[in-house]
């Protein structure tokens, strides 16, 4: 079964559409502030898109682009400035960030009931802990999303993620781990990778490798997920050699349509979250 994205981020859209409608109409107008630095190419990707659905769901949308060059403390201004407005209900950072700028300075920076990604040290904390309450990061939850639209029952399950990062690899280990699995987390550096990633009964594939994930490193009849997003010959591929593992997956999803489309919507709900409570 191929996983179509699309039809998963329309049933979230539906509903974000719904609940923005009813908080313009009681005078709260919902926003998103989205702060990028440079020009990496899959943040340009992902910004567009988000600036595209923001309109569709009727919700405010403010990019504040700065140039690579950018100082630090410029970026920290900015970010602190938009957590102190009473009007910015929502702030977003495209990852990744030049490496002269400390990310965790950054997710620092941002108000954790502003940080709709999910990605400050005390959104982060709650997760980890178990804590209520918070934001979960967008793409983790998107993916639990599609793996309960397949109606995978995660509890006894053996999960295995390759990709280890704090947006992705480290928060989706324990929201499956509180659904019960059994997880293992992995990296491009695991010494032989195919020997751990063929026990996954659920295979998270996101190390951001184009073609990482080979057709031999794949149980027969596992669900595997992509979240790679790599550029190759002018087009977006996943980590997964899809072709391949397609015909031997219970189901799969694609690249570009897979998990990308329910992260955008699921962001969206968490804008929505931030603008109730704000």
């Amino acid at each position: 079964m191929i996983v179509d994205g699309k039809a998963i981020a329309e049933k979230i859209r539906e509903g974000v559409l719904s609940d923005a409608r009813e908080l313009r109409s009681k005078g709260i107008v919902p926003s998103l502030d989205v702060v990028m630095v440079g020009d990496d190419p899959g943040s340009v990707q992902y910004a567009k898109s988000k600036e595209k659905t923001a309109t569709k769901l009727e919700i405010d949308f403010r990019f504040h682009h700065m140039p690579e060059s950018t100082p630090e403390e410029k970026v920290l201004g900015l970010v602190r400035d938009l957590s102190a407005n009473p009007d910015v209900r929502a702030i977003m950072i495209e990852m990744p960030l030049p490496k002269t700028i400390d990310e965790n300075a950054v997710r620092m920076a941002i108000a954790p009931e502003k940080d709709v990604d999910g990605l400050s040290p005390v959104n982060l904390g709650k997760l980890v802990s178990g804590a209520p309450g918070g934001f979960v990061p967008n793409t983790p939850m998107a993916i639990m999303r599609v793996l309960d639209s397949l109606g995978v029952e995660l509890k006894g399950k053996r999960g295995v993620i390759v990709g280890r990062s704090v947006p992705v690899g480290k928060p989706l280990f324990f929201l499956m781990l509180a659904r019960h699995a059994t997880m293992t987390t992995c990296h491009t550096r695991t010494v032989d990778l195919g020997a751990v990633t063929r026990q996954a009964e659920v295979l998270v594939a996101a190390a951001g490798k184009a073609g990482l994930i080979t057709v031999d490193m794949v149980s027969p009849g596992a669900v595997v997920i992509d979240v790679g997003t790599n550029f190759v010959d002018g087009k977006t591929v996943g980590d997964v050699d899809f072709e391949a593992v397609k015909d031997i997956a219970a189901a799969i999803t694609p690249v570009p349509g897979g998990v990308g489309p329910v992260t955008t919507a699921t962001l969206f709900e968490n804008v929505i979250q931030a603008a109730k409570a704000g």
